[in-house]
């Protein structure tokens, strides 16, 4: 059974939606749909539309209005939902999602951003070693598991435009990069690598300058896997020419 999974940083839920995101989930029909950065609480979330379209909807909101958030489409109904890493100060911000499904476990994360500054940034790299020993105690319960989402990392200088010029960026910086190295070597697989090497491949452009138009993109979106999930990786793509947000759509295929 194929399964096509999707993860889409939409930058506000309500404000992907006044752009036709409805419109694109029925056209695209993915099996699963795994959102970040929805900026709203349940409340403001049209669980309905979501229905009607077929797919369950599973949501770890934020404490604070209008921040951060995640949210799974699924068709198949999940069989377990654990939303959080069991960590207050992670939890309050609505960044990790987890659905447990009969072939794998899913894991939707909203990796924060350091870019404000110190204080942000040191929050950030808090947040990705917990992560790395989260995952790894998960993997002892659950050997296949896809780890999609937001990363806010370049991993390497293919993944970023001019990366000469971004050496003191947040999202670019040497201990995060060296974050993903360590991450990768605990058997996990980062998808869209394994098809190409291409470079100038971006999920995100900055509003600035006319980014998009002109391609000065970062790679932050991915699909992790787990070895035991390799075999089944059958195709992993960008859609760039989604644009409901400063971020498009990555993709992945599953062979289950």
């Amino acid at each position: 059974m194929s399964k096509k999974i999707y993860s889409y940083n939409v930058n506000g839920i309500r404000s992907a939606l006044s752009k036709g995101l409805s419109d694109w989930i029925k056209f695209s029909s993915p099996d699963i749909l795994c959102l970040q950065e929805t900026k709203a609480d349940p409340s403001q979330i049209d669980v309905l539309l979501f229905e009607s379209l077929g797919y369950t909807c599973y949501i770890h909101s934020a404490e604070k209005k209008g921040y951060s958030g995640v949210m799974t489409l699924s068709k198949e109904p999940a069989q377990q939902i654990i939303p959080g890493m069991g960590i207050e100060k992670y939890d309050t911000e609505g960044r990790v999602l987890r659905t447990d499904f009969k072939s794998f476990t899913l894991i939707n994360v909203y990796i924060p951003s350091g870019t404000t500054g110190d204080i942000r940034q040191d929050f950030k790299m808090e947040f990705l070693n917990d992560f790395r020993k989260y995952i790894q105690v998960l993997r002892k319960e659950r050997s296949r598991i896809l780890i999609c989402g937001d990363y806010n990392i370049c991993h390497k200088p293919i993944d970023i435009n001019h990366p000469e010029r971004h050496k003191n960026s947040s999202g670019f910086l040497p201990e995060e990069r060296d974050w993903f190295d360590k991450y990768l070597s605990d058997g996990l697989i980062d998808t869209f690598r394994i098809f190409t090497d291409q470079p100038n491949q971006y999920s995100w452009w900055s509003y600035r300058a006319n980014s998009r138009a002109k391609n000065l993109g970062w790679r932050i979106d991915y699909h992790v896997v787990s070895e035991d999930l390799k075999p089944m990786v059958k195709n992993a793509s960008i859609m760039k020419d989604v644009n409901h947000s400063d971020h498009c759509p990555v993709s992945v295929t599953l062979d289950l």
